[in-house]
């Protein structure tokens, strides 16, 4: 008797560890598109002296948020319109595209994480009252995953590591190398990739992946 109830408690618990685990490393993931950030100056460039973004909406990260506010950037072989500008505004301009657009610039940027721009792309962006030249500031977005400093303890990784994140569908499987993990207190657990990255795995805002570290399968 007590052998029987010993082993339905060792599988009751192996079960709920089970189940537990199955959704531990599970990563929601976030479609980015080709956008912008800018600076104060640059702002006042291609919108005016003391123009301010006003909000379309909220993005998933807080305190970020998606302007009605685009422009046109613009490459030695041709231009992409209507590039949406995401606030607040930062120290330095930057904006972030997808490899399929560096097609249509005729431009070679990088791939980098965000806020690494030195040595990066020159583009042009231009809006209603004016361009502006960036010598620097074009890349390709490294995939990342921003994360609080309790999600980090949770998936046992630090900020800086790279890790792997299986994602798989109905109709398609991809798993995504290198993926940069980002911490910090005011991020909230998301997965980004950019639109030819969810196009090869037919992926959707909304969609989870699993992560995995370096050396798991």
């Amino acid at each position: 008797m007590m052998e029987r109830d010993t082993r339905q408690i060792v599988e009751e618990v192996v079960k709920q560890l089970m189940e537990s685990n199955s959704t531990a490393s599970e990563i929601p993931i976030g479609v980015s598109a080709r956008h912008c950030h800018l600076t104060r100056k640059d702002l006042d460039t291609l919108f005016g002296p003391g123009y301010e973004l006003t909000k379309k909406v909220d993005l998933s990260q807080p305190g970020q948020f998606a302007a009605n506010e685009t422009v046109t950037i613009a490459g030695p072989k041709g231009s992409i319109s209507k590039v949406r500008i995401l606030g607040p505004l930062r120290k330095a301009s930057q904006v972030e595209i997808s490899k399929t657009d560096t097609f249509t610039l005729g431009l070679k940027p990088p791939v980098r994480e965000s806020g690494n721009i030195s040595g990066s792309s020159p583009v042009t962006l231009v809006g209603p009252k004016g361009s502006v030249y960036l010598q620097e500031g074009l890349i390709i977005a490294q995939t990342h995953i921003h994360m609080t400093p309790k999600d980090a303890d949770r998936f046992r990784v630090d900020n800086g590591d790279l890790v792997s994140v299986a994602c798989k569908n109905a109709h398609r499987s991809i798993r995504f190398e290198n993926v940069l993990i980002r911490t910090s207190p005011k991020y909230k657990l998301e997965m980004h990739i950019d639109t030819d990255e969810a196009n090869a795995g037919l992926i959707e805002t909304g969609d989870t992946g699993t992560l995995f570290k370096t050396g798991e399968s």
